[in-house]
């Protein structure tokens, strides 16, 4: 059934795609932080080891989703 519906494929799309999202998201967030425009509504202060340790996440998602595309 997975075959007939290509579910293997999908998911590891899913897992690129959400890696792809870490690495830009939290690295725009950290470009803004840079310029100083950081929003009005945040609470508490920027985390620089949050945002790196969520963009290293993303690598990793990153990797291995499209491994599992190819292999």
């Amino acid at each position: 059934m997975a075959d007939i519906l290509g579910l293997d494929s999908l998911f590891a799309q899913m897992i690129a795609g959400l890696g792809l999202a870490l690495i830009v998201g939290n690295g725009y967030a950290w470009y803004r932080h840079a310029q100083g425009r950081d929003p009005e509504d945040a609470e508490g202060p920027f985390r620089t080891g949050r945002v790196a340790f969520l963009m290293v996440v993303g690598v990793v998602m990153t990797a291995w989703g499209v491994a599992s595309l190819f292999t």
